[in-house]
């Protein structure tokens, strides 16, 4: 029954659009973190690989649309999600931008999307404290959904895969990146400055395209594992 339901889960989300779905044990979290839900369900979608080559300068308005684009399937990729766990009898809450907020305006939030999928074991925290997959490297957009339902969940990834690589580190034009390699313990504030960052990135995206906006990307773009997405 858990393996059925599990498989069903994903298999519905993956069909609605995502292309990364991982289901994390959350338990060892604060309940008020988790909203007293046991496990969390990581969605992903990748950006096109031709948009990634393309913002290896400057951010570009094709870029800019396809971060909000991306965005907004996920949020009805998790509302579905959640709906159909709902009609299940089951507890859900979509994280969409709507519940958690879009992120411009603040540097953090309770339980980020990027721990949801750590703890469902789709990828690590990198230097630039972005999330880094095998498969798409950090070239994905994520949101997640908790949820009361028995789901079989995977094995946590709690160790960086990022080594003494520093290609995000110091292609940063902001040098917002220490080059610390990341511990679930460690705080991101340590070894990632999200000030430094926020300001470059808006200075970029008015250099690049226009735009009255903080996006950035060069380190997604720099970063080995998505440049091996993108070449492939």
């Amino acid at each position: 029954m858990k393996i059925d339901l599990t498989h069903q889960i994903k298999s519905r989300l993956s069909h609605l659009g995502a292309d990364i779905v991982g289901f994390g044990d959350l338990r060892e979290l604060p309940d008020d973190v988790r909203e007293g839900l046991p496990v969390g369900i990581c969605v992903g979608v990748a950006f096109p690989k031709n948009v990634i080559r393309g913002i290896s300068m400057l951010p570009t308005h094709e870029y800019c649309e396809w971060y909000n684009l991306l965005n907004e399937r996920l949020d009805a990729i998790v509302k579905e999600g959640a709906v159909l766990l709902r009609d299940m009898g089951y507890t859900a809450i979509a994280k969409t931008r709507d519940y958690v907020g879009s992120g411009e305006m603040t540097d953090n939030t309770v339980l980020p999307h990027k721990t949801v999928a750590t703890h469902a074991g789709v990828g690590w925290i990198g230097k630039s404290a972005l999330l880094v997959t095998e498969e798409y490297g950090s070239s994905v957009r994520l949101s997640s959904i908790l949820t009361s339902a028995a789901l079989v969940t995977a094995q946590p990834i709690n160790t960086s895969k990022c080594g003494d690589c520093m290609a995000c580190t110091n292609a940063c034009p902001g040098k917002a990146i220490s080059g610390k390699v990341w511990k679930p313990e460690i705080y991101r504030d340590i070894f990632f400055d999200p000030v430094k960052c926020r300001k470059t990135a808006r200075e970029r995206a008015k250099q690049g395209f226009g735009g009255e906006i903080t996006i950035c990307g060069k380190c997604i773009e720099i970063c080995p594992y998505t440049q091996k997405y993108i070449d492939g």
